[in-house]
């Protein structure tokens, strides 16, 4: 069961490398990974789970937050409507995104970042994401709002990039052009 312990922390390098492909058919190995980053984010959602294991509540994690350079990362939420998205990604691409942007009005959090960051995080509002899902078939997603975003942040891991990259440095509170704010 991964714990908070196997989460690395702001500063560990494999936190801003550009992680490698997964080779295709994914191996069990990888599966087994994917499946454990998975229930991670159910587990860190679950109260008593949560506080058995002392578990930050996250809505997403990547293979480099574990320190493995591989393009894998699993997210479990609810939308703001209630849609429920739950997968594992395995080379997660994104194939075309809107040009309007939007932002979480309470910014974003990390697991592998311990403070808080204010700020609004300028992302795409609407996305299409291809992959490979945990059953090993290529799955296509169009997200949008909370989705959109949820999905980029882990992305971004892939890509060696941290949300607090994208706040604006002059002025962190600052509407991005094209924007509208996602509560």
């Amino acid at each position: 069961m991964i714990t908070m312990d196997d989460i690395v922390r702001e500063g560990h390098p494999s936190l801003r490398e550009k992680t490698k492909e997964v080779p295709v058919p994914p191996s069990e190995e990888d599966i087994k990974l994917l499946n454990d980053m998975l229930d991670f984010v159910k587990n860190s959602q679950d109260e008593e789970i949560a506080q058995e294991y002392n578990l930050r509540p996250g809505v997403g994690l990547a293979a480099p937050q574990l320190g493995v350079n591989k393009r894998m990362c699993a997210v479990h939420f609810e939308d703001l409507k209630g849609k429920r998205y739950s997968y594992g990604l395995i080379n997660p691409k994104i194939i075309s995104h809107s040009v309007e942007q939007a932002y979480l009005s309470a910014g974003e959090g990390c697991l592998s970042v311990d403070r808080d960051v204010e700020g609004y995080v300028p992302r795409q509002a609407r996305i299409t994401v291809k992959a490979i899902g945990i059953d090993g078939e290529e799955i296509k997603l169009r997200l949008r709002d909370y989705a959109a975003i949820v999905v980029q942040h882990e992305i971004d891991h892939l890509d060696g990039v941290m949300f607090y990259d994208h706040i604006n440095k002059a002025n962190a509170f600052a509407i991005p052009d094209n924007a509208r704010s996602i509560d």
